[in-house]
């Protein structure tokens, strides 16, 4: 019989690392060791039997916006909202329904790293491309995803990078590809921003298809100084200069494991960062999953609005894309804060106790009520009253619940929808503790 240590390490790795278990998931997983349950986690296969045959969101060139008050601005303002709604219904059923969550979790977690809204970029097209960039770099070489995104034409325009001349450069980008992207603050000084502007200049953005084009004579071709070299940089080149700097493998492991160990405690072994030393991310993954830490039970985290909707759909057998009312999901979301392709800012979203407030705690009772009704109780319902609390542990991924916990949860040991919905909203699941 599984230790409780080894219960909390294996549900912290399919909460963290996944979203959490399908029914069924988690009482074969315990059974079969931690070793077993990191292998199918922390390893993406080259196929998924959902995603690699999921018919791509409906979204397209829409050209640029008619003209104010003339015929054409309703239906093209329709349109581009029908259009970020089946892209973000499109990703929510990749995170619920993929048979291996791995890349989308960290497609999700690379999303927030490079945190690009559609409240600017407006466009569906462009935001679909770049969701695509993350997903094929996920899990690869950050070297080439920095590259990648560099060259992206949503995050361009999010940044002003478009606007950035010979005459007059835009210090945005060259100061979030720093500071947000790859080197963390008090790193770089203001002079390196001003000086890699310039690398950045001559880069346009069709925003409506999210084209990017490099026009030379509107790049500045001479020599800066920055971080203690001096040479002719583009925006390649740029990027793999400060991929390769230790800062950066610094701040990358730092950020992994704040959002994936513990946002309070620090890591302090080396050979986690030993792991990134050829910006390969899916070893550095795999060394954060398998870390001792994880069963600490110091290093609880608090599931974002997204993470914990996403392990309720998975363990409700839910389809976001055939709700119902795909209204009340995206509404929610955006009530709890946390609504993907909107991020409120380049930092991208908060973390951890960030999400936990008394308002928040409301939006979600709501929500989870909203859910039920349309979930599939069965894997609670069908099991004796007897068993039920015991079975919640198993059908959910926790660990242990609380006296506390268990004291509510037998008040409503008759009532499989009730039940359902304490457990969902409880502590020891909306905390990965």
């Amino acid at each position: 019989m599984a230790t409780l240590s080894e219960r909390r390490r294996i549900a912290r790795l399919v909460h963290r690392f996944g979203f959490g278990p399908k029914p069924g998931d988690f009482e074969k997983l315990v059974s079969n060791g931690f070793e077993s349950a990191a292998t199918r986690y922390l390893v993406s296969p080259t196929s998924d039997s959902f995603s690699d045959n999921q018919t791509p969101p409906k979204v397209s060139d829409q050209g640029k916006r008619p003209a104010a008050n003339s015929a054409a601005v309703v239906a093209y303002a329709t349109e581009k909202r029908a259009q970020i709604t089946a892209l973000t219904m499109w990703w929510l059923d990749r995170m619920v329904l993929s048979e291996h969550s791995l890349r989308e979790r960290m497609t999700w977690f690379w999303h927030g790293h490079w945190a690009t809204s559609s409240s600017k970029v407006d466009d569906a097209l462009p935001m679909y491309l770049q969701n695509q960039t993350l997903r094929k770099h996920a899990l690869e070489n950050f070297a080439d995803m920095s590259r990648a995104m560099v060259n992206d034409g949503a995050l361009i325009f999010w940044l002003d990078g478009q606007t950035n001349t010979v005459k007059a450069p835009n210090e945005n980008l060259s100061r979030e590809l720093m500071e947000l992207f790859t080197l963390g603050v008090n790193r770089y000084s203001e002079s390196d921003v001003k000086e890699t502007a310039k690398a950045l200049t001559g880069y346009r953005v069709d925003k409506s298809s999210g084209k990017v084009t490099f026009l030379p004579k509107q790049h500045f071709s001479g020599t800066i100084n920055f971080l203690g070299t001096t040479g002719s940089f583009d925006a390649n080149s740029l990027s793999d200069y400060l991929v390769n700097r230790e800062d950066c493998a610094d701040f990358i492991t730092e950020r992994l494991w704040f959002r994936f160990i513990s946002s309070m405690n620090p890591p302090n072994d080396t050979n986690i960062k030993a792991k990134f030393k050829d910006r390969k991310i899916s070893e550095l993954v795999r060394a954060l999953g398998t870390h001792v830490a994880l069963e600490d039970p110091n290093n609880s985290m608090v599931k974002s609005p997204v993470d914990w909707f996403v392990s309720v759909c998975r363990a409700l057998s839910i389809t976001p894309s055939r709700f119902s009312n795909s209204a009340v999901i995206r509404n929610n979301l955006n009530l709890l804060g946390q609504l993907p392709f909107f991020p409120p800012n380049v930092g991208g979203w908060p973390a951890d106790q960030a999400w936990l407030s008394t308002s928040a705690a409301q939006y979600r009772i709501t929500f989870a009520t909203a859910l039920i009704k349309e979930g599939n109780l069965s894997p609670i319902s069908s099991v004796p009253q007897r068993d039920r609390i015991e079975a919640l542990l198993n059908w959910l991924g926790i660990a242990e619940w609380t006296p506390r916990t268990t004291l509510a949860l037998r008040g409503a040991i008759s009532d499989p929808a009730r039940l359902t919905l304490l457990a969902i909203c409880s502590p020891e699941y909306i905390v990965s503790a």
